[in-house]
This record gives structure tokens, C-alpha cells and sequence, in this order.
């Protein structure tokens, strides 16, 4: 990896400034002060310093937020302010981007990462990864809508959804819980409309196989921990 990539990445700022640091003398590799940013080095094998700091490198970045209503699920939006807008520099700087999106006004759980082949896997159907929402309705669930989410909904342009999961425990009041497997566009909200429910609120709790922290305040995050990182490591292996 380019010397100067690899301390962008880490959050040392842009790559126009890491060159600006190498030029300074202020990094060296193993011991050695590096002026060249282009030098390539093995990030897992030599030990680069800025100044004092050790750069401690990790290959792909793998994010738990919480996110909240009125922020957009992309890397930039002309109108709104994005979920990377939230991020600290170094992770933007490496490049992490939403798995998946969450509208506008759904809140929860979101992943964000620089790791293609996990959202790949994540995101595609065929590998039928589940979505859980908790969704607050503008009227009871009955035992019709609980058999005709088991079926498959049919949306309003005719495209019929999996077979999907929705709950009405007691102790949810008025909320649904929801699982499904596939994320077409404003999917549960559509899903609900076509069985003439309104969705109120929505918010997604889990995502392949990993559990909103409700310890997160609304817009904050965290690396993911050693347990949810075993997840995505065995979301990755499956075939």
C-alpha cells in the first residue's frame, strides 16, 4: 500500500497532507524516517509512526450506528445530511459507506464499511440475510396480515415480495415486529400500505445476524466488537 493511502486511511488526514507530513519528516517506517508518500510498505508487517502515534491499520472498517431520523443512508446528498457526514475523518477518509439503506425517517441500525464482499453478501437476496424492524401502525395486526406477510406481499407495482415474518406481541402495543430478507425500496412501509395499514414509526433492530447496541444514542456509533466481527466473518465464509 502507498505510504501516504495508508495514513489517510488512518485518519491522519487527506492524502495531500500526508504527503505535506512525509515531506516534514515526521514519518518513519520501522525506525526510518520516509520522506517519499508514494513508498509502498506492507501495513500488517512494518511499523509506521506519525510524529509519536502509531498507526494501528486494519484492512476493512466495520461500523455499528444508530441512526436517526432525518439523515440519509449515502455517502453524499445535496439536500440532507448523509450518515458519513457523522463519521470522523479517518473514516472517510477510508473510504466506509452505508450497507444498505435506511429512508429518511427510519431510524436503528445501520452497518457502514469499506468491505465490498461483506455488503455484497449482506445485501443480496439469494443470501436471504434477515432485516428486523420494530414498526409502530395505525391499527391492530390480525392473524390475516401475520398469513399474508407469511405468503409473500404483493407491492403496489406488482412486484410479490418473500415470504416474510411479522409479529404483534402482546407487550408491543401498537407495534409490529417485522423480519424480512430482501430490501426493495420503502419496503416494509409498502408492504403494510398494500394491507391498508399505515406505518407510523419504523425502526430496524437487527441486520445479518447483528444486534442494535441500544446503549448508542440516536447518530452515534462504534467498531463493531470482537463477537459481532466473528458474525460478519461467518456471513463472509458461507458459500
Amino acid at each position: 500500500m502507498r505510504l501516504d493511502k495508508l495514513i489517510a486511511n488512518c485518519g491522519f488526514g487527506s492524502r495531500k497532507e500526508a504527503k505535506a507530513l512525509c515531506k516534514k519528516g515526521l514519518v518513519t517506517v520501522d525506525g526510518v524516517v520516509v520522506r517519499r508518500s508514494e513508498a509502498h510498505i506492507d501495513p500488517e508487517c512494518n511499523r509506521v509512526c506519525v510524529g509519536e502515534h502509531v498507526i494501528e491499520y486494519e484492512k476493512y472498517s466495520y461500523l455499528m450506528m444508530n441512526k436517526p431520523a432525518g439523515v440519509i443512508s449515502a455517502t453524499f446528498d445535496e439536500e440532507h445530511q448523509t450518515v458519513v457526514d457523522l463519521l470522523e475523518e479517518r473514516y472517510i477518509y477510508a473510504n466506509v459507506f452505508p450497507v444498505g439503506r435506511l429512508d429518511l425517517d427510519t431510524t436503528g441500525l445501520l452497518i457502514l464499511s469499506n468491505d465490498g464482499g461483506f455488503a455484497h453478501r449482506a445485501l443480496s437476496p439469494k443470501k436471504k440475510v434477515a432485516k428486523i424492524y420494530h414498526a409502530r401502525v395505525d391499527k391492530p395486526i390480525t392473524d390475516s396480515e401475520i398469513k399474508a406477510f407469511g405468503e409473500g406481499v404483493t407491492l403496489d407495482d406488482g412486484y410479490k415480495c418473500l415470504p416474510a415474518k411479522l409479529e404483534a406481541p402482546e407487550d408491543f402495543d401498537d407495534f409490529a415486529k417485522v423480519e424480512i430478507y430482501e430490501g426493495k425500496y420503502h419496503q416494509v412501509k409498502r408492504m403494510f400500505a398494500a394491507l391498508g395499514i399505515r406505518v407510523i414509526s419504523l425502526k430496524r433492530v437487527e441486520f445479518a445476524g447483528l444486534t442494535l447496541d441500544e446503549g448508542l444514542a440516536p447518530g452515534d456509533y462504534r467498531r463493531l466488537n470482537e463477537d459481532e466481527l466473528k458474525i460478519i466473518s461467518n456471513l463472509l465464509s458461507k458459500d
